[in-house]
This record gives structure tokens, sequence and C-alpha cells, in this order.
């Protein structure tokens, strides 16, 4: 390979690194192109599966900032970048190598952290994103129907409360007037003559002082006679 060419593999596998959300190395000794062929089509747009040469891709990662590849560009090596979902790659990765055991998946990076293969395994046992999305969206779903039964409830309490005061009106009116209203039983002009009573009442009251005056007149007018 020509020098120009190398340093354009060079930088379309370091942009590849930059542009991915994480990338994982595999070794694919013993698969047939048809089987390469069908993992490419497994991995789907979340994935970009690119054969490497080692000493290029050595080059490549330190170029993108990434450490700890240059024990695993061994052997024929293949790497998935990853620019879809992250656990979804993964799961197509293993389930491909569990299929194909000449796939041998041997590390991994993400989000410029190096990955072991068993960490790449559970981060493949973990549910999709679309699935955490629609559980996420569920959870709030149910939220918000909790937060609108809480609002609405004191408002039909109240509803059902004034319906009930509206019968109970309609049956005895003196519910709205504060049991002041008279009923037909106590006669026109009732409620009119309660303050005549009590200015009845209050008549003797103001009389009383005039009548003990008067008493202790007399009384005076007999003491004087006798004497």
């Amino acid at each position: 390979m020509a020098r120009a060419d190398k340093q354009a593999a060079v930088a379309e596998i370091a942009e590849s690194f930059g542009d991915a959300a994480g990338a994982v190395l595999t070794e694919y000794r013993g698969l047939t192109v048809k089987q390469l062929q069908d993992l490419r089509r497994s991995l789907g747009e979340n994935a970009n599966y690119a054969v490497v040469k080692n000493t290029l891709a050595k080059i490549a990662a330190k170029e993108a900032g990434i450490e700890g590849f240059d024990e695993l560009l061994t052997g024929p090596t293949a790497i998935a970048f990853i620019s879809g979902d992250v656990v979804e790659a993964a799961k197509g990765l293993r389930d491909f190598a569990k299929a194909n055991p000449a796939l041998v998946i041997k590390g991994g990076v993400l989000d410029g952290k190096a990955l072991e293969p068993a960490e790449i395994a559970k981060l493949a046992d973990l549910e999709s994103r679309e699935v955490l999305l629609g559980k996420l969206a569920g959870a709030m779903l149910a939220s918000l129907s909790q937060a609108v039964y809480l609002l609405n409830a004191p408002l039909a309490q109240a509803a059902r409360l004034a319906g009930a005061l509206q019968a109970k009106a309609e049956e005895d009116p003196s519910i709205l007037a504060g049991g002041a209203a008279k009923t037909d039983s106590d006669g026109p002009g009732a409620a009119e003559e309660a303050p005549a009573d009590d200015a009845a009442e209050a008549v003797p009251s103001a009389e009383a002082p005039a009548d003990e005056a008067a008493a202790e007149a007399a009384s005076d007018e007999g003491d004087t006679t006798e004497a």
C-alpha cells in the first residue's frame, strides 16, 4: 500500500473512531465472506463493521486518543464502529458469535473507556434504548394520570356537593337563607312582628326607674304626715 493510501486509510479509521459512540474489536478468523455479509446485515444501522489492518488501526487509535488497543490488534481484525444503539449493536455481535463461534469479541471502547469482553457481554444483556424509553414513557403517563386524578378529585367532590345542595335547596329553600325564612304556618308578617315584640319587652325596663321614684316619694309623704 502506497504511503498516501496508508495515510488516507489511517485518517478514515481515526474519523470512524471519533464519530462512533463506541467500537468493538473482533477477530473474524474462519468466517466466510457470506458470514461477514450476514453479520453486517444483522447490525444494520447500529454499526459499521469494517476489516482493518492492525498497524494502521494502531496509528488511528492513537490519533483518536484511544488507548489500550495495541495488545488487542493481533490476528485478522474487524472493528464494529457503533453509530446507533450501543446495546443493540452489542446484542447483535453477541448473538452472531453464539451462532458462529469463529467470531471472537476481543474488547472495545465506549465513550473513551476501554471495555473487556465480559463488559461487552453485560452491555448486551441490557434492555434496548427503545424498550427503556417505552418504560420511561409508560411511567411518565402513569404519573400524569395520577396527577390528573388528584387534581380532578376535589373538583368532582365539589360538584357532587353543589348538586346535593341544589337538590336540598329545592326541597327546603330556607337552607339558602340560613334557616331565617319562615314557613307558611307561621302566618304572614310573622318575621316583621318580631322587632315590635322586642320593643314591648323593652318598655317595662325603661319605666322601672320612674315607678321606684314614685314609691319613694309616697313613702316620704307618709313620713311627713305622721310628723
